[in-house]
Formats: C-alpha cells, structure tokens, sequence
C-alpha cells in the first residue's frame, strides 16, 4: 500500500473516532427560575408559606377559619403544607365563612388574600387596595382583565322628601370593649409586641372585653401558652395569652365581663396576661379601644 493512501485512511478513522465518542449535553437553563432568592411580597389576601409555619398559625393571624382556608385552597391534608406554597387567606367574593375556628392543634394570627389552587395570578398586584368587596373581586380577575364599566349614572329629579343619613355607630363601635382584668400594665403595645402585658396573680379573673363567639381555646400556639381567641365582629378579635385555667370551649357564646379564663404563666416567664387586639387580621393597640382607668 502506498504511503498516500495510508494517511488517507489514518485521517478517516480519526474522523469516525471523533464522530463515536460521547459528549455531554448541554445544559438546560430555565428562564423561569429567578436568578436571586429574593422573593416577591405577598399580594393582598395571600400569604406565602414559611419554614415552620402551620396551618392553624396561619388561620389565626388571619382571624380565619382553619376549615376556610382548607376549602379556598383545595387543601386534601391541612398538615401538609410546604414551604413558599401560597394560600388564599381571604374568603373570595360572596363566599359564606363558618365563624368560628374548630381545631385541636393550635392557632395563630397574619394577613388577608390567597392565591388557591387553579388561580391565574402571575403575581402581586402593584398597587395596595383597602379592604373592600369591590377590592376583593378585583383581585380573583385574571391579570390583564378590565374591570366591569358601570352604566352611566341616571339623573333622577330630586324628591321632595330626603331619606336621613344613617348616623349609627360603626361595627366596631358597638362592641364596648372593657379591660379584660385588674393589674398594672407592664408591657405597651409595639410593633413587635402586637398587644399589652397586664401583671397580676394567679387565679386571678380574665374575663371577655366584649360579647362574642369563642374562635380558639387551647396551648397549640408557641409564646401563648393556654390562649383564648373570642371573635366580636366580622373585622375584630381579641386575645387572652399565658392563662392558667381556660374556663370556655370554641364555638361557645360569651357576654361582655364573662370569665373565661384563670391568670397564669403558661409560656411565660412571669403571671401576666397577654391581651391583644386583632383589627381585619393585623395587631392594633388595645388602648385605642379600652376606656380610660
């Protein structure tokens, strides 16, 4: 065999060896992946899922029924909730809640809106709405859809009798909140305390600061001990922390001044009551509500 013909060969089984030996793909990029950790804020009405949290906390930060959210979200086992999972908080438009919390395992307070299974949400919204049903029914629009226009206004002519304006007090008024027992308050509302600490003795009366449903009664809540959690309107709900005797049960109607639990301090490091008030699902200052002494 001639020289020649030798290289030609050498040069195409290199070729061929070239051609045989495996390579490894490429790598595939999501584009959908955010490239930071940063996560977006939660839309009004949703709460993304954090480590540690549970679904009867989640409930109860947002004055909520555990059985609600359950449903809003499609839920087929309320124990296995998984981190940055988002829930819908918030009752959708024209949905009938139950009223009252019904769950052996714990509560806690947060805020308003979910996104359920099967919801359109890309993400938040960038503006901040107040709470309202129009708000609400805004919010469940896939993004992107108009809102309805109205029809334009009639001009009636004016009538001869004028309808009075209707000057009652607001829901919340109505409540007529009392302080929930005798001692000198030892810790102020703050940012980080969400309630004021009222100091006492043991045994002593804790009683309701205003008629309502008793929406928690137990110790399934870390930093509460034996909690008391008594729902007065539709926005307003106040709590009774570290008892150490809890004299009602859930579900159960209490009148304003009603004892429903013994001072104590189960998780807490001194006796104390623990007393909050919860306006829409977010702490608000108790003095704001309670009379003056």
């Amino acid at each position: 065999m001639k020289k020649p013909h030798l290289a030609l060969l050498l040069l195409i089984a290199a070729v061929l060896a070239g051609c045989a030996t495996p390579r490894s793909p490429a790598p595939v990029v999501d584009m959908a992946t955010p490239v930071s950790g940063a996560r977006a804020p939660d839309a009004p009405g949703f709460y993304t899922v954090k480590k540690g949290d549970r679904l009867n906390r989640i409930a109860v930060e947002f004055g909520q029924n555990v059985r609600d959210i359950v449903t809003w979200n499609n839920l087929t086992n309320p124990n296995d909730i998984q981190v940055d999972q988002v829930l819908r908080v918030l009752p959708p438009a024209g949905t009938a809640q139950t009223g009252s919390v019904a769950t052996g395992s714990g509560v806690d307070v947060r805020p308003l809106n979910g996104t359920g299974a099967g919801a359109a949400k890309t993400g938040p919204r960038g503006e901040k709405l107040p709470y309202s049903e129009a708000a609400l029914a805004d919010l469940q629009r896939p993004d992107g859809t108009p809102p309805p226009v109205a029809p334009p206004a009639r001009v009636d002519a004016p009538k001869a009798v004028s309808k009075p304006a209707d000057t009652s007090p607001p829901e919340e008024e109505n409540v007529g909140f009392i302080w929930p027992t005798e001692g000198r308050v030892t810790g102020s509302f703050d940012a980080g305390k969400k309630g004021i600490d009222i100091a006492g003795k043991s045994g002593q009366a804790v009683i309701a600061s205003g008629a309502g449903k008793v929406m928690y009664a137990g110790s399934g809540i870390r930093g509460y001990g034996n909690l008391v959690i008594v729902k007065h309107t539709s926005n307003l709900l106040s709590a009774y922390a570290h008892n150490k005797t809890i004299l009602v049960k859930e579900g159960q109607t209490v009148t304003r001044g009603e004892k429903i639990a013994e001072m104590g301090n189960s998780d807490s490091d001194s006796v104390k009551l623990h007393f909050e008030i919860r306006q829409q699902g977010k702490p608000v200052d108790p003095a704001k509500f309670l009379p003056g002494r």
